[in-house]
């Protein structure tokens, strides 16, 4: 029985606050999920800072390890009507998330060359889109490892998109991937991008693959991991 591993980070005043949004926000993406099949990863403790000056958020990230078969059997995918194409196995996991997050959103649903993109429409739709878009881009990665599991190889690369979050996230990361190369060749020394998913990391090594001046490489461990552009001719 093989399983995807599902992680989002969440914040609080305490580690026990940030660990129990956690707890809620996975259980949002899985529903029924035990709260003993997550692991939690600290980030940061917090600190109160001295009289109320310098609070920072302690952090945590959780995972869990979601076997695929669990979510067939709690009637994903397929929606009500037993359409269990592919487009009916992502529509009815899309639902039951929107459902479990008690946000007031409709799936549209549109196939364009080898991608199946399901767009999240509605007035309430942070709470889809996430913190840094973790919560859609974990969507996207669920989707598709079902759909890999129901439809084999005819199946069709899913986006899930919310009201152009996706257009909007693209714009700005090509802002600071060009910003970076040009640093770095100026400079010759390697620039680090902020944390990013690997949805995001794929978009920037793709922007710079063909820069003449630069490439591109990921470090660090997930949920942390980077990109970093490094001069194709280091200062002297």
């Amino acid at each position: 029985m093989s399983a995807d591993q599902i992680s989002v980070e969440a914040t609080g005043e305490t580690v026990g606050e940030a660990k129990w949004s956690a707890v809620r926000d996975l259980q949002r993406l899985i529903p029924g999920l035990d709260r003993e099949a997550i692991t939690f990863q600290v980030v940061s403790e917090g600190e109160r800072g001295l009289l109320g000056v310098g609070y920072l958020p302690a952090s945590v990230v959780a995972s869990a390890a979601v076997p695929v078969v669990g979510l067939r059997g709690a009637g994903v995918p397929g929606t009500d009507d037993g359409d269990t194409s592919q487009a009916g196995i992502v529509r009815g996991l899309l639902e039951r998330m929107i459902v479990a997050s008690d946000a007031e959103a409709t799936v549209t649903l549109a196939e364009g060359g080898e991608e199946l993109v399901a767009t999240l429409v509605g007035t309430d739709l942070g709470v889809l889109i996430g913190r840094n878009g973790q919560t859609i881009d974990a969507l996207q990665y669920l989707a598709n490892a079902i759909c890999h599991r129901t439809q084999g190889d005819d199946r069709l690369r899913v986006v899930v998109d919310a009201a152009g979050y996706r257009a909007r996230r693209a714009a700005t990361l090509e802002v600071a991937a060009r910003a970076a190369a040009e640093q770095a060749a100026a400079t010759g020394h390697r620039v680090e991008l902020e944390p990013m998913t690997a949805v995001e990391r794929r978009i920037v090594h793709e922007l710079l693959k063909d820069d003449p001046d630069v490439e591109t490489s990921s470090e660090g461990a997930e949920p942390t991991r980077f990109v970093v552009v490094l001069p194709r001719r280091p200062a002297d």
